[in-house]
């Protein structure tokens, strides 16, 4: 039972954090859960991109090479988990009529993120227990809520700015994929013998920790640039009134 509460734990206090930072113009909570529920199935989408592409990066590469772990890390983990979550962003928050306001775009995502976050960090503390679930708790989960705002970000503003959402949506996508793959690629160099001759595993690790560093720093700026806007929307629409 603790092992679940360590779980649960990160991903439900940054949804109550996230939450807590939408002030005029709060989503209707049956909205923010099917929000988090397609973040679970997300899973789905994300397992299946994954077991159909690993065995092709590395029969292309024939062993786990620096390239290997770089096409594995960005294009199978970083892009086509963003772009499971993005998938049930795009197609179901977006579209929603209370959806009006830019800071909808981040709420949204770190939902669909949460979603997606808890039911990984379910199967990684389950099986490798307390100590993984501790680290998980202050790394992979936030990380995972820095590449939702990221994304959710760039949803806001593609939702009012019509002429350019193709263009604002993708690079949040992108974005959100990239920062994704470049916080995995280090750790996951860290199981290469000929990278780690070289370089120290405890230098790969920091190599991870920039790269989610500068993310929940993007992340945060993005939360206060949507507050900002956010409420300029709803004094403005106080005043039509």
């Amino acid at each position: 039972m603790n092992l679940i509460a360590l779980a649960l734990a990160p991903g439900f206090a940054i949804m109550f954090y996230i939450y807590s930072k939408d002030k005029y113009d709060r989503e209707p909570f049956k909205n923010l859960l099917i929000a988090f529920i397609l973040g679970v199935l997300s899973t789905v989408p994300a397992i299946i991109i994954q077991l159909t592409l690993e065995p092709q990066v590395l029969g292309y590469f024939q062993t786990k090479s620096v390239g290997y772990y770089a096409l594995f890390a960005f294009v199978v983990v970083g892009f086509g988990e963003e772009l499971s979550k993005f998938i049930m962003l795009r197609f179901y928050a977006f579209r929603l009529k209370v959806f009006n306001e830019p800071f909808d775009g981040i709420i949204y995502s770190v939902m669909v993120s949460m979603g997606f976050a808890t039911l990984e960090n379910l199967n990684y503390v389950w099986e490798y227990g307390y100590v993984t679930g501790i680290v998980r708790l202050f790394l992979s989960v936030p990380a995972h809520a820095a590449f939702g705002v990221i994304m959710g970000y760039h949803a806001g503003l593609a939702k009012f700015d019509p002429a350019h959402s193709g263009a604002h949506l993708w690079k949040g996508l992108l974005l959100a994929a990239f920062f994704h793959g470049a916080y995995d690629f280090f750790l996951f160099l860290q199981e290469s013998k000929e990278v780690t001759v070289y370089v120290s595993t405890g230098l790969l690790f920091a190599g991870a920790l920039v790269s989610y560093w500068i993310a929940i720093r993007m992340a945060l700026k993005s939360i206060r640039l949507h507050q900002e806007l956010s409420k300029q929307a709803f004094h403005n629409r106080n005043n039509l009134v």
